[in-house]
C-alpha cells in the first residue's frame, strides 16, 4: 500500500518503512510524529482512490528521523564576457528526514 502525498509544496510517494527527505520541517525535534493530510492518491493492493484534490479522512504519519540534513553545495556563478561582471553564490538547501510509519486510508 503506498499513497502520494504533499508535502511543503512537493508531492511524494510514500510507504510504510520508507524514508525520504522533505525540506527543512521547522520546530521538529529527533523522534517527533508528524502526520501530513494532503493524500491525493492511495493504492492498496490494486485498488486506486484517487482525491480530487485530497482525500478526506486520509493521512500519512511519520517520524522525524534526522531534523537537519544539509544538501550538496550548490555554486551559481554569473558572468558577462568582456564586460567586468561576474557574481559567484552558492547555496546549501537544508532537508529534514522522515521516516513513513503508516498509511492510513
Amino acid at each position: 500500500m503506498y499513497a502520494i502525498v504533499e508535502i511543503q509544496g512537493q508531492q511524494f510517494r510514500a510507504e510504510a518503512g520508507k524514508k525520504l527527505f522533505v525540506h527543512h520541517l521547522n520546530g521538529k525535534n529527533e523522534g517527533d510524529t508528524v502526520e501530513f493530510d494532503k493524500v491525493m492518491l492511495i493504492d492498496a493492493e490494486g485498488q486506486v482512490t484517487v482525491g480530487a484534490p485530497t482525500i478526506a479522512g486520509a493521512k500519512v504519519v511519520a517520524e522525524v528521523k534526522q531534523p537537519l540534513v544539509k544538501g550538496e553545495h550548490i555554486i551559481v556563478f554569473k558572468k558577462k564576457r568582456r564586460k567586468g561582471y561576474r557574481r559567484l553564490n552558492g547555496h546549501r538547501q537544508q532537508f529534514s528526514q522522515v521516516e513513513i510509519k503508516e498509511v492510513i486510508a
